[in-house]
């Protein structure tokens, strides 16, 4: 009788993730050779599993408790992989173990399943070296910060590095339909954690990803590159580098637009950005809703860059919580909650390049209900030749704290805009936060921009004589029911020649001694004072 238990457990735990596995076939691993030792090669016994269900018309394939060791596992078509708790799959640390660059790998493979509560390893581990002649333009600033204080350039690489080559992602999927994963903890990934290109119809749902945030360079969380419907959910992503990056690129194929893309109900730290709209966008990114996420302990909150001619459309983030720190030197950010930036590549590393397209775009971007804590800039730039059109800001209360002690510090201004039209800030609150640092300015700084709202702002300047809020070459601008904090010399600073039509009303600014000032080579008729209403 205890023997016939025993049988029956695995259909009964497959029975109890999901009501459908009872009526699935179910391959084993360990009918098929795996030993459930570490030191014991299991890939041979797994992919025959997966095969042999994939023959048989679909299954799952069941790898009970136990650790497997593994290299390229070729997923099948309609073949649900279960890892169960108590079950770990580790990525070998031989690199002819893998024919492709992944431990999960599926190519052109439709309704697939990866789930369960076991966990997937990448067993990446990291030295530390001498930055050396490794040139990166976006830490540049921070590489030449530190070395001017005298701080040892030394920074988190690979083990192996630069003479391994293959640095394996735990999930790779190119052009797959009808994907899901669920459950499971991928954790050490020495690359990308989980990378599908081209793929559609994707539900990740109830995962833990995880690498260093101290030294996992490269080993980003979710990184779909020109998928559609994506569905990113109830997860929580812990990443050395980005934690959610959305891609349109041609690593493996044509640039394709990423699109349809809803993220939920998670949780993302970086040591890098937890959300990005990726500087290598050569397509498009476009139809992405983010919601009731928070973000802690990252180098950067949201990043939006665009650097290789792509666009950003029709984006929505909202109900989000931020907080941002400084990391080592070698990360990109500085501590800031948002970021926006479009640039051309040679203008980033100073490389002409032939041919060069020409810079991208960003447009109709809506951030709302946002509290934002961080030590650097929320710097939203777009590009001398291709302004942001349609950024919203609503509901954003932004606070900036100082690090004394990091030679990094570098922030001036709270929020800075720049090449922007069609701009609207609503309802947005900056405070600076104690510490001070000697540093800080102005809460709110506009420059060459068209077409601005600005209702409901609050603010003031963080040292004396500087403007709460500062305009250069503002063409249109509304600026109403704002307010002067108590002891403000000077709310609103107006230059350059180019702005124009500034209208006020409906403004509380008797607190400041100065309301506002017309000065460094703007008109004296740059302000339209209106009626109330």
């Amino acid at each position: 009788m205890r023997t016939h238990l025993a049988c029956l457990l695995p259909a009964l735990l497959l029975a109890a993730v999901s009501p459908a596995a009872a009526a699935e076939a179910i391959f084993n691993i360990k009918d098929y050779g795996a030993t459930g030792r570490k030191s014991d090669d299991a890939r041979p016994a797994i992919q025959k599993a997966i095969d042999t269900a994939g023959a048989a018309g679909g299954g799952t394939v069941y790898l009970p408790p136990g650790e497997y060791t593994s290299g390229t596992l070729h997923l099948r078509s309609h073949v649900r992989m279960l890892i169960d708790s108590g079950a770990t799959l580790f990525a070998s640390l031989d690199s002819k173990a893998f024919d492709k660059a992944a431990l999960l790998y599926g190519e052109g493979v439709d309704n697939i399943t990866i789930e369960g509560r076991g966990t997937v390893d990448g067993q990446a581990s990291y030295m530390w070296l001498p930055n050396g002649d490794f040139d990166d333009a976006l830490i540049r600033e921070n590489m030449l910060l530190a070395k001017a204080l005298g701080k040892p350039l030394m920074r988190s690489f690979p083990a192996g590095y630069p003479t391994e080559q293959m640095y394996p992602h735990l999930v790779l999927l190119l052009r797959c339909k009808d994907v899901r994963i669920a459950g499971l903890s991928f954790v050490r990934s020495r690359s990308w954690t989980i990378n599908p290109y081209a793929c559609e119809r994707l539900i990740i749902d109830g995962v833990y990803v995880h690498s260093s945030l101290k030294e996992a360079v490269w080993a980003d969380g979710i990184d779909p590159d020109g998928c559609k419907d994506v569905h990113i959910s109830n997860s929580t992503i812990e990443t050395g580098d980005d934690a959610i990056v959305l891609w349109s690129s041609d690593i493996y194929g044509p640039a394709l637009p990423c699109e349809n893309i809803t993220v939920t109900n998670c949780r993302l730290s970086s040591a890098s950005s937890a959300l990005k709209f990726c500087d290598g966008n050569m397509n498009c990114i476009r139809h992405v809703t983010v919601d009731n996420t928070v973000i802690t302990g990252s180098n950067r909150g949201i990043a939006f860059m665009v650097f290789d001619k792509g666009y950003v459309s029709d984006v929505v983030l909202s109900n989000l919580t931020i907080e941002c720190r400084r990391h080592d030197w070698f990360w990109w950010g500085d501590g800031d909650p948002i970021h926006f930036d479009i640039k051309r590549r040679s203008e980033l590393d100073g490389k002409p390049r032939a041919n060069e397209p020409p810079a991208g775009s960003i447009r109709n971007v809506m951030i709302r209900n946002v509290v934002a804590r961080g030590q650097g800039t929320s710097m939203i730039h777009g590009h001398p030749d291709s302004w942001l059109d349609g950024v919203s800001l609503e509901n954003i209360k932004l606070f900036v704290s100082n690090d004394p002690d990091s030679p990094l510090q570098k922030t001036v201004d709270a929020m800075q805009i720049r090449w922007a039209r069609n701009l609207k800030l609503r309802d947005v609150e900056v405070i600076w936060d104690k510490p001070a640092s000697a540093k800080w300015r102005t809460a709110l700084r506009l420059e060459d921009a068209q077409d601005v709202e600005l209702d409901d702002f609050r603010g003031r300047a963080a040292a004396n004589g500087a403007p709460a809020v500062a305009f250069t070459n503002v063409d249109g601008a509304t600026v109403r029911n704002s307010n002067a904090a108590a002891g403000t010399e000077l709310f609103l600073d107006i230059a350059g020649a180019a702005s124009r039509g500034i209208r006020l009303f409906g403004n509380d600014l008797g607190a400041a001694k100065v309301p506002y000032r017309v000065g460094a080579g703007a008109n004296q008729d740059a302000v339209v004072h209106m009626p109330a209403q």
